[in-house]
């Protein structure tokens, strides 16, 4: 299990965007306590839901989500164990103590797919929220 492309940001690149996500969509669903309590509490189950996948590897269980099968050896775990000495869990951790390379992501990061995909989300959520407001009450 090698660090590559956005691992290199964080271990979790899928889960941990949700969290200023949420909060971002708080505020601009409406900026009310419930929108808060419903996006907050979104990020809040992302964020646990990764320190448990952190949790099941120190713990040596073996299976970390959908990604890495469980331990069917000792050298398995040893490389899952690496995988998680060479990243972070807070995004630019691994980078900030030294253990990656911001050079190396900037080469790595899908670029085109970066600045695509976020067009398209805040185009996407400009809809939805615009067509949210005009069905409300």
């Amino acid at each position: 299990f090698t660090a590559r492309g956005l691992t290199r940001i964080t271990r979790h690149p899928l889960i941990l965007p949700v969290v200023p996500w949420g909060i971002a969509t708080a505020y601009l669903a409406g900026n009310r306590l419930c929108d808060y309590i419903m996006f907050a509490g979104i990020s809040l189950y992302a964020i646990a839901g990764c320190a448990a996948q952190d949790l099941r590897v120190s713990k040596e269980e073996g299976s970390v989500g959908t990604v890495f099968r469980p331990n069917t050896s000792v050298e398995e775990g040893q490389r899952l164990s690496q995988f998680f000495q060479q990243t972070s869990f807070l995004p630019f951790g691994a980078v900030l103590d030294g253990r990656q390379d911001i050079g190396d992501i900037f080469r790595e990061v899908p670029w085109l797919g970066f600045v695509v995909g976020t067009a398209t989300g805040v185009l996407a959520e400009e809809k939805i929220l615009y067509l949210l407001s005009e069905w409300s009450v």
